[in-house]
């Protein structure tokens, strides 16, 4: 027992070093492969009609619960349908541009799964310029789903400022939240024409936060100097290995201020029913809740407005995705992998405890 107890411990040892490895060669590689590749466009628009979607799903269930003749009857009369489909289609593309002008309207469906840096903000760009260069302002509707807990400011301004470009062109948008959209996300959330959310969704949380670690006593305490040359009273108001001033600590705070003021006032002008001295605490409101204080205008799910929306307009997916070089799809399998095995432990321990 002692014998497999140590080999079970060099091998966990073994296979944590490999792992580190495969991990730090592929992101030097990765950040190698994009700096070379950062002036070529190696992605692509990925289109998807959603009403396709939601109609094989019907029709999916529809099927199973007929009989053999009536499957036989209704695939019969499904394929003739698909045939006088594919003629109007042929028909339509032959026709003139008053043909197009009298189509069907159109919903564009945009993703944003934000991340503490807003990492989807370029595809989301790429998306939404691809849409504006189409869509019909009279007719067409925009849509966001989307997924954030904020990050940092900067980030998320330049996201927000994204969907503010379809508001400009006078394009209705319409953001649908599932999950959360706080901060940064509701920031986003907040210029859609809009909010839809659901039940549970966490809303909110209009306030700004800064935090950093001072090792300066430890570096002290173990006779290491360190010193912050600056050229400017504010170039440096904190820092993580120096002492830190009163003077210092209140520069940083009223750098917090200003910048939660323009938070407050950025939503302000887009959600002028809102009333922001009441909401703007940095607190998070639910799904209903968020509904009573004006922060979102209707509960539903994504799923349920979409489908909704199916049955008055074409509704297409629009999604621009990069092609991932070898290097980054190593890295992120490794970092799911990780991921998965740290929960697994966790799970276990708590189990364990729980037990």
């Amino acid at each position: 027992m002692e014998f497999l107890t140590e080999y079970g411990l060099f091998l966990a040892k073994a296979v944590t070093l490999v792992v580190a490895a495969i991990v730090v060669i592929s992101v030097i590689v990765s950040a190698a492969q994009r700096d070379r590749d950062s002036d070529h466009d190696d992605g692509e628009l990925k289109i998807r009609k959603l009403n396709d979607k939601y109609r094989k799903l019907k029709e999916s269930i529809q099927a199973r619960l007929m009989s053999e003749k009536e499957r036989k009857a209704w695939q019969k009369a499904r394929k003739k349908e698909d045939k006088a489909e594919k003629k109007a289609g042929k028909a339509k593309k032959k026709g003139d541009q008053k043909a197009d002008q009298e189509s069907a309207p159109r919903v564009y469906v945009l993703d944003f799964d934000g991340d503490i840096k807003a990492s989807d903000t370029d595809p989301l760009r790429r998306a939404i310029t691809a849409v504006l260069s189409v869509a019909n302002p009279d007719r067409d509707e925009v849509v966001i789903r989307l997924e954030s807990g904020g990050g940092l400011v900067h980030s998320y301004g330049l996201a927000a400022a994204q969907l503010d470009r379809i508001r400009s062109k006078g394009l209705r948008l319409t953001a649908c939240v599932d999950k959360v959209a706080a901060s940064g996300g509701y920031m986003m959330a907040c210029v859609a024409d809009r909010i839809v959310a659901s039940p549970f969704a966490i809303l909110g949380s209009i306030g700004v936060v800064a935090q950093l670690p001072n090792f300066h006593r430890l570096l002290k305490k173990n006779d290491v100097d360190f010193e912050v040359l600056t050229a400017g009273e504010h170039k440096r108001t904190l820092t993580i290995f120096g002492e830190n001033t009163d003077k210092g600590r209140q520069k940083f705070l009223e750098d917090l201020e200003d910048t939660h003021g323009l938070f407050k006032d950025y939503v302000s002008e887009r959600r002028p029913g809102l009333d922001i001295s009441a909401v703007a605490n940095g607190d998070i409101w639910f799904g209903k809740r968020a509904l009573d204080v004006n922060l979102i205008d209707e509960i539903q799910t994504s799923d349920e407005y979409l489908i909704e929306a199916c049955e008055r307009a074409d509704v297409v997916s629009v999604s621009y995705q990069r092609k991932r070089s070898l290097p980054e799809k190593l890295g992120l399998a490794t970092s799911t992998a990780l991921e998965h095995t740290v929960w697994k432990v966790l799970s276990a321990f708590r189990n364990h405890n729980i037990q």
